[in-house]
């Protein structure tokens, strides 16, 4: 599908064809303007494409108003009625279809239950707090039913804490309720934490689409390594090669890399995660990626420790490590050695 706002302008949504499996909790990622939230709105039928086509359970929607389709959507700001309870909030749709009243009771008391919200019934919105209001807007979207729920930066106004709490919460209703659930979001965690699949979006188009450990541990290019959590770049040209493995010459020093065969001089990156980077006080005999230089800062974050080390050529080089329990063992302005595996780079040619 492609889509353009204006006819002169860049395309909103460029060249994009994608398959989404029944049952999966399929994630879009991209920074702001990267095309997300309008692909979505075109599969929830709010905008209509210029070019392409789209197919819910073999029925084309071509000309389908969103209340015909079988896509129900859940806002950023839950858009619930004030002036309703939540039983009625959630009903709403129901009652709209003309259900008999039987039927939309079971079917509200059924979603109050999913959601843990069944004492919370006679209350009005005005009074829940908002991880109570995005339950409510997740069971009112559940409740018709759809093949598709679309959901638009769900979490985005909730705190931490609680949007740890819902991810596990919305992933528990996913498998529950069996529905394709399509997410918007631009928060690489929450992506990785809950989808089945990523596409990581830029400028209208599809960079990358895979399952979460896969996108992350093998990115297709920099933006996508860049784009889905830190990592450390080392720019350089093949200087050597061997069988399944690279020597690369950066501004850091020659760097040993597992990899198919490139030609000599070519122009790549090597991406490394904080993570697989390992720190010591001495030299590491036994990598053939052991860089000397000074530890800047340490940046305590509770479950671990994120440092940067200054080389010699002043580029700053991040690492992470778990905090164990048995003390960092590192000062800043300390002499320090850090090291990685070849297998721990991927090698970058866009």
């Amino acid at each position: 599908m492609s889509k353009r706002f204006a006819a002169s302008g860049p395309a909103a949504v460029d060249g994009v064809s994608v398959e989404i499996e029944r049952g999966e909790f399929f994630v879009l990622l991209g920074p702001s303007g990267c095309g997300k939230t309008t692909l979505l709105r075109m599969l929830a039928g709010l905008e209509a494409p210029d070019r392409g086509r789209i197919v819910i359970d073999g029925a084309d929607m071509a000309g389908v108003p969103p209340y015909r389709r079988p896509v129900n959507i859940m806002f950023q700001s839950y858009a619930l009625f004030p002036h309703m309870n939540v039983a009625r909030n959630v009903s709403f749709g129901l009652r709209q279809e003309r259900l008999g009243r039987e039927e939309v009771a079971g079917r509200v008391a059924a979603m109050l239950e999913l959601v843990k919200m069944t004492d919370f019934a006679e209350r009005p919105p005005g009074s829940l707090s908002g991880g109570e209001r995005q339950r409510v807007a997740l069971a009112r979207a559940l409740v018709k039913e759809p093949k598709l729920l679309l959901l638009d930066e769900p979490l985005t106004a909730l705190d931490r804490k609680l949007r740890e709490e819902t991810r596990f919460e919305l992933k528990r209703i996913h498998r529950r309720v069996g529905i394709t659930f399509v997410m918007v979001t631009h928060d690489q965690e929450e992506a990785m934490s809950m989808a089945t699949r990523i596409a990581v979006m830029r400028d209208g188009r599809i960079e990358q689409m895979g399952a979460p450990e896969a996108v992350y541990e093998r990115p297709a290019n920099r933006f996508v390594a860049g784009f889905l959590g830190a990592v450390n770049l080392f720019e350089g040209k093949v200087a050597d090669v061997g069988d399944g493995w690279l020597w690369v010459e950066t501004d850091v020093g020659r760097l040993a890399v597992t990899h198919a065969p490139l030609a000599l001089g070519t122009d790549v990156a090597l991406a490394v995660r904080p993570e697989k980077v390992r720190l010591a006080t001495i030299p590491t005999q036994s990598s053939l990626n052991s860089l000397p230089g000074i530890l800047r800062t340490i940046a305590y974050r509770g479950e671990a420790s994120s440092f940067e080390i200054e080389l010699a050529s002043g580029r700053l080089v991040r690492a992470t490590l778990p905090n164990l329990g048995d003390g960092i063992g590192f000062a800043p302005g300390s002499q320090i050695w850090l090291a990685f595996e070849p297998d721990a780079a991927r090698v970058l040619q866009s």
